[in-house]
């Protein structure tokens, strides 16, 4: 029943192979593609919950807890609240994972707690035309290797679309996100990224960016499915002993 999209475009590993991690954990499965935002800008903010994993990107959702997608390696350590891959933050150790049984997403238990603010869930991703905005440190340009990855993370206003938009969607558990433009989205390097919508004046973390929704390796031809994290809310507390709010 899902007429929820979510905005972060991610081209995944599975569709289309995009959402590949450039860093070298060694993963069980075969390398997925991490997307990086295609037509989209710098950041425009320093968002405190964003997470840099290892060739992926990331959300802070509690003190000690952050959320990337399932396809994406373990990391060892992550760096928190900047959106510099490379400074600022804080970097801290993982401690371990934890996979939800059936949609592309995963949860990363952090050595200790990091003062930067987390992105709250909330309890519903939105309808359909909702206005929402992936960030991420994947390529920005559209085809695999075609560049190196950003520094500086990149972000895309976006917007939910409908789910017969998206190939191959989870209706009840994931969001289509529209490739703003016709040529805009996520790409190789921006799995496991958030995508956020602003409720009372905040940033809110409904999406997590999992691949391509038209089974093209290349970036940004057509909308993006991301695992939407409403729809598992009770799940995710569960797993790390309540959110906060």
């Amino acid at each position: 029943m899902r007429t929820l999209a979510r905005t972060l475009l991610m081209v995944t590993a599975t569709a289309a192979g995009l959402l590949t991690p450039a860093v070298a954990i060694a993963s069980p499965v075969p390398e997925p593609v991490s997307p990086r935002i295609v037509n989209g800008k710098p950041a425009s903010e320093n968002y405190s919950f964003m997470v840099y994993v290892s060739g992926c990107t990331g959300s802070l959702i509690k003190a000690n807890w952050a959320v990337t997608a399932k396809h994406c390696p373990t990391p060892s350590s992550v760096r928190v609240g900047s959106i510099d891959r490379t400074s600022g933050g804080t970097v801290v150790s993982v401690r371990r994972s934890v996979s939800h049984p059936r949609i592309d997403v995963k949860l990363l238990e952090l050595a200790s707690s990091v003062g930067h603010a987390p992105a709250p869930i909330p309890t519903s991703s939105g309808a359909v035309g909702t206005a929402t905005r992936i960030i991420g440190w994947g390529q920005t340009c559209p085809t695999r290797g075609c560049g190196s990855t950003p520094r500086v993370a990149n972000e895309l206003d976006t917007s939910i679309v409908s789910d017969s938009r998206c190939t191959g969607i989870d209706a009840a558990y994931e969001i289509c996100t529209n490739n703003t433009n016709g040529n805009a989205g996520a790409c190789y390097g921006d799995s496991g990224g958030p995508q956020v919508r602003t409720i009372s004046g905040r940033w809110a973390l409904i999406g997590v960016t999992s691949r391509s929704g038209n089974n093209n390796p290349v970036c940004a031809t057509g909308p993006s499915i991301y695992g939407d994290l409403p729809s598992i809310r009770s799940w995710v507390s569960q797993q790390v002993g309540g959110l906060p709010s």
